[in-house]
């Protein structure tokens, strides 16, 4: 537990045999349940999760690979009814720095935010570490993205590691979860379709020696911009709706939980 606080940590992993282990290991012994969602990974990768001895482990796996977001989704909706009253996201790739972890929550069980994100481009020196056409990518849809959601606020929008309380997942799981890369600036819309609050929070960039992208640009590209497209449109019908039926006619209550 975290200042009183059960703690979930959901592990989204699609053959990561290599790194799965290691990712584990890192997680700091307060969470209370941690759970691998294994995208039917080719390379044993679930089996290798389910040798860890890690206290509150549990591992569930997509009988087809469905994509990181809807590993997320299913993952969120696990911790959901275990009880966790944070669920923070650390993928399997050992990506992110389990020493950032303790901020994020902070952030969120404070009472300061619903949902922290990373930031990596508060990290001083990401500007050396961050592969150049990642952070070409990230910069652009990070503006895109704050258009869509109205967080001005917020940046580094591609940034999966994430701390939400019970409230966010309960919006979160409201709806179908966009299934692949493009579910952060999903999140970020929905959330601020229902007033949310979000906060960002400085975090490491880690990128390995043995780092590759998984992500293939021509295939990813018009699918975001149509979800950040979608999410503008929204969010301009919303400030028509509010400037001629007043404000309480479009304000969004919040879901029940999943």
């Amino acid at each position: 537990m975290f200042k009183g606080c059960r703690v979930a940590v959901v592990v989204p992993a699609f053959n990561e045999a290599s790194k799965i282990a290691r990712t584990l290991r890192s997680i700091p012994g307060f969470v209370d349940h941690v759970i691998v969602v294994d995208d039917a990974s080719a390379d044993g990768t679930g089996r290798i999760a389910q040798r860890s001895q890690r206290r509150g482990l549990a591992v569930i796996r997509h009988d087809r690979n469905r994509g990181v977001g809807a590993a997320i989704a299913t993952g969120y909706a696990a911790a959901f009814e275990a009880g966790a009253d944070v669920s923070a996201v650390m993928a399997g790739d050992s990506q992110m720095d389990p020493a950032d972890l303790m901020v994020l929550i902070e952030a969120v069980v404070s009472g300061r935010a619903d949902y922290a994100k990373g930031n990596r481009f508060a990290w001083p020196g990401v500007y050396r570490v961050m592969p150049a056409s990642r952070m070409i990518g990230n910069v652009v849809l990070s503006h895109l993205t704050r258009l869509a959601s109205g967080y001005r606020h917020v940046f580094d929008s591609q940034c999966g590691y994430t701390v939400a309380n019970r409230r966010a997942l309960s919006i979160i799981l409201s709806g179908e979860v966009f299934p692949r890369y493009g579910y952060p600036n999903d999140l970020l819309c929905r959330l601020g379709g229902y007033g949310a609050r979000v906060t960002d929070v400085p975090v490491r960039p880690v990128y390995g020696s043995d780092w590759h992208s998984g992500i293939r640009i021509p295939r990813v590209v018009v699918p975001l911009l149509r979800l950040v497209l979608r999410g503008i449109c929204a969010r301009l019908m919303r400030g028509i709706q509010r400037v001629v039926m007043g404000p309480r006619s479009v304000a969004m209550s919040e879901p029940p939980p999943t």
